[in-house]
């Protein structure tokens, strides 16, 4: 919008001290509960701390002239982000997954707080980087990376997107019934589900299961494309095993027919809580999105 300066969203999520004390009320009763489990409030309040302080120190570095917002990841769903956004994740490399569905193109800064516990693939900016980072992302003066999203379509009009994968099968991890259609072919199967991931994605849940099954399918954050791999297939007489893992290039997308009676569900990067219901006869297909996360690289 003309005339109207830039915002910075800092988004962040609850820290372990936080959450104790949501449930324990008290430090004292937090301390009681850590020890009698081996552990010690002072770690967690150092963990706290450093958080806080990478927070802190971020915000100091927005430019004068900016206005600025602060959310945390909880209530996501209910904020309201403005085009001359420039969102600030602050946390672990989930926050940026978390936040991606939300967004229609907004510059996405990841700062890392710290780096002795957090891989840093998508949070690449120390807090004392920000600053620079910002300005010159509100003019596209700097490097970005475009990265592919999964985006899933029910028959009933519902649609889910992720940046790292959906999951397809039942709440409780327990075996799900369906029909699996792929370029290779159809077959009826049961198994603990299906991951439909992105490049980014790949190097998470994706890449536990290609480490645990054998599969190896390189998939580059910003190729239209995508992988699918199904977690621990069962054999039986009305069920199969030949279609285990592939490839969705060129907009070809896999579409996957519910079995089950009731627990069918469909949910994004992890995120349990925040799922489709999947029943019976149901399809969903799945497919590269024409959304992308807008990620500033450095």
């Amino acid at each position: 919008m003309a005339g109207v300066p830039p915002r910075a969203v800092f988004l962040t999520r609850e820290t372990e001290l936080d959450l104790l004390l949501a449930r324990h009320a008290t430090r004292e009763q937090v301390r009681f509960f850590l020890e009698a489990r081996g552990q010690t409030l002072t770690e967690v309040e150092a963990r706290h701390a450093v958080q806080e302080d990478a927070l802190a120190s971020a915000m100091r570095q927005l430019p004068e002239d900016w206005r600025h917002a602060q959310v945390s990841r909880r209530n996501l769903d209910r904020f309201m982000f403005a085009p001359e956004d420039v969102v600030v994740p602050v946390g672990q490399d989930g926050l940026v997954a978390n936040v991606a569905k939300y967004l229609s193109g907004q510059p996405v800064i990841g700062v890392n707080p710290d780096l002795d516990r957090y891989d840093g693939v998508l949070v690449r900016f120390s807090p004392e980087r920000v600053g620079n980072a910002l300005r010159r992302a509100s003019h596209g003066d700097i490097d970005f990376q475009d990265l592919t999203m999964v985006e899933g379509h029910l028959d009933t009009g519902e649609t889910l997107l992720a940046l790292n994968e959906l999951f397809v099968g039942h709440r409780s991890h327990q075996s799900a019934r369906y029909d699996i259609t792929v370029e290779q072919g159809v077959e009826s199967q049961s198994s603990s589900g299906v991951i439909v991931a992105s490049g980014t994605g790949s190097t998470g849940w994706a890449r536990s299961i290609m480490l645990g099954t054998g599969s190896d399918l390189a998939i580059n954050p910003i190729a239209r494309e995508l992988g699918w791999f199904v977690r621990e297939p069962f054999p039986s007489r009305a069920t199969g095993t030949s279609l285990r893992a592939g490839r969705l290039a060129g907009g070809q997308p896999i579409a996957i027919t519910s079995r089950m009676n009731d627990g069918g569900v469909v949910f994004a990067d992890g995120i349990e809580h925040d799922f489709l219901g999947f029943g019976w006869g149901q399809t969903i297909r799945i497919g590269v999105s024409e959304k992308t996360l807008h990620l500033v690289t450095g």
